[in-house]
């Protein structure tokens, strides 16, 4: 009893089952250290595939939607206006040459300047001398004065057609005419049945002289014969085949 009381100290283990303790003992704390650093290893693992998968899903053709709850507000498109077609941009246009100044009907009067001649204000109006002198009663078309003014006709007016001589006319009365554009003593002497030796004795001229037109001229009528003008026969005779 009494050893029973007071105890045996244990008894001790054999030497072989001590090692073997030792060695198990010794597995046991190197697993215990072991799993934590497999764990460890094994989450590291699990989150690079897991990255792998989140990148491949995402950047896949058909992405995930987000939650509700981590999506961005996005912005409501507004409407754009469809914008108008350029305006074309017209070729400028051609430019037009400038009008002629229309001559003036007239009549209008113009007062001569210096350098001025019968022929020239008679050019830049477009009218005769003749209506010049017959409008202007001018006695010397070559001596018009400087600041003298004229009647300018209108271009289209026709010169008074010259009166009919009567035929009660003695022989060798004389007649005023103006000489127009063109004239000369003899075609004056034919009109009147006049010759170029009379008339040019009247009026103190050589019978070579050149007529200005508006020159006033005395001219003796009816003292030359007229003569017949020759009018051709319509049919000319054929003449008829040698035998």
């Amino acid at each position: 009893m009494a050893g029973l009381e007071g105890g045996s100290p244990p008894a001790q283990m054999p030497e072989d089952e001590r090692l073997a303790s030792d060695v198990i003992m010794a597995y046991r704390r190197r697993r215990e250290r072991m799993v934590p650093f497999l764990l460890g290893a094994l989450a590291v693992v699990l989150l690079v595939v897991g990255l792998v998968l989140i990148v491949i899903w995402f950047t896949g053709d058909n992405p995930p939607q987000l939650p509700a709850l981590l999506q961005a507000d996005t912005p409501t498109p507004q409407p754009t206006g469809t914008p108008r077609p350029p305006t074309p941009t017209l070729p400028p246009s051609p430019t037009l040459a400038p009008s002629e100044t229309p001559t003036p009907t007239g009549p209008i009067s113009y007062v001569v300047e210096e350098g001025d001649t019968l022929f020239s204000i008679a050019g830049q109006f477009g009218v005769s001398i003749d209506a010049l002198i017959f409008a202007n009663t001018i006695l010397d078309p070559n001596n018009i004065g400087v600041g003298s003014q004229l009647i300018i006709p209108d271009p289209n007016a026709e010169l008074p057609t010259a009166t009919a001589l009567p035929e009660t006319l003695v022989p060798g009365s004389r007649i005023e005419y103006v000489v127009k554009t063109g004239d000369t003593l003899q075609s004056i002497a034919t009109q009147f049945n006049s010759t170029v030796k009379a008339i040019a004795d009247v009026n103190k001229l050589d019978p070579t002289d050149v007529l200005f037109v508006g020159l006033r001229l005395l001219v003796p009528v009816n003292i030359a014969t007229p003569v017949p003008t020759n009018t051709p026969s319509p049919f000319t005779p054929t003449p008829s085949p040698r035998p």
